[in-house]
């Protein structure tokens, strides 16, 4: 069994590193952006002072952070990864982050001699919490084959895609893809609610045709309970989607229906949901049609 470094243990990194505590593998944490739970203290999660002591300390670091500016800051602030590696280590960003970024930090972790693996997931706090992530990864063969065993804990979908930042690039794709299956959720749902239908026994019926998906399934269902507790707050599919339309900018690509569902998250977030789940876009397509599905 092995000691992993851990920084980041939210929503999403909480369970992921139980599982790898679970398995007999030790956790070591620092540079906290929220506390650590008490269900991982218990399990026996140790304290570095900091991460370049925590990156001196272990052979393998996971980061799992909300953006690219606190990724940067652990692997290069003041007493950064950056300053404890050394040949051998790998470090593995399972963050959702600027692709152009990500393969600046390889570029940078690799001049130390250690592996650098971009490797976001997919699937939200129930994956995480059901070891049944997909996980999406950039980096080199062997850095892949080193990290599948710990990927196995958290994941069931585990791809190599290429070389470091094509995972973060798969990501944003699939960003993209989930955003605008919510939004088509949402339209449908509202369409079929002031209709005069029951918004439940539609879904009921969709559920078996070829519009069925698992977005329709569970976010779906969470349009008409309303239960909007996050999940993966709007906020964050906010940054994904910039990240989108930022990479489409440069590659000189239209994204126009991304654009239009930016705007409608945009929506929420004006009226106080950007901490909402990201499957509260509905309210704005409600506010938009002065009817509320449920």
């Amino acid at each position: 069994m092995a000691t992993i470094g851990f920084i980041g243990l939210g929503i999403m990194g909480t369970p992921m590193a139980r599982h790898l505590q679970d398995a007999g593998h030790t956790v070591v944490t620092s540079k906290f952006f929220v506390p650590p739970k008490q269900e991982l203290v218990d399990k026996g999660l140790m304290f570095a002072e900091n991460p370049k002591a925590l990156a001196e300390e272990v052979d393998v670091i996971i980061l799992m952070l909300p953006d690219t500016p606190e990724v940067k800051d652990v692997l290069f602030g003041e007493n950064g990864v950056v300053y404890g590696l050394s040949k051998g280590k790998l470090v593995i960003d399972m963050s959702s982050i600027s692709p152009i970024e990500t393969k600046e930090f390889a570029r940078k972790i690799r001049e130390t001699g250690a592996e650098y693996m971009d490797a976001p997931v997919s699937g939200g706090e129930v994956g995480a919490r059901q070891a049944s992530l997909s996980i999406m990864a950039g980096g080199t063969q062997e850095s892949f084959e080193r990290a599948l065993p710990l990927f196995k804990l958290m994941g069931k979908n585990i791809t190599l895609v290429g070389d470091c930042g094509d995972g973060q690039v798969t990501k944003v794709a699939n960003q993209i893809i989930v955003a605008l299956t919510i939004e088509a959720v949402s339209e449908a749902l509202v369409f079929a609610s002031k209709a005069g239908a029951d918004p439940a026994r539609v879904r009921e019926a969709l559920m078996g045709g070829f519009a069925s998906s698992r977005i329709l399934e569970v976010h779906g269902d969470r349009m008409i309970k309303r239960t909007f507790d996050p999940g993966f707050r709007i906020s964050l599919h906010q940054k994904d989607l910039n990240l989108a339309l930022q990479g489409a900018k440069s590659l000189g690509i239209s994204l126009p229906n991304t654009a239009a569902t930016q705007e409608l998250f945009n929506n929420c977030a004006a009226n106080g949901d950007s901490g909402l789940d990201h499957s509260s876009l509905v309210k704005a397509l409600e506010r938009m049609a002065n009817h509320a599905v449920a």
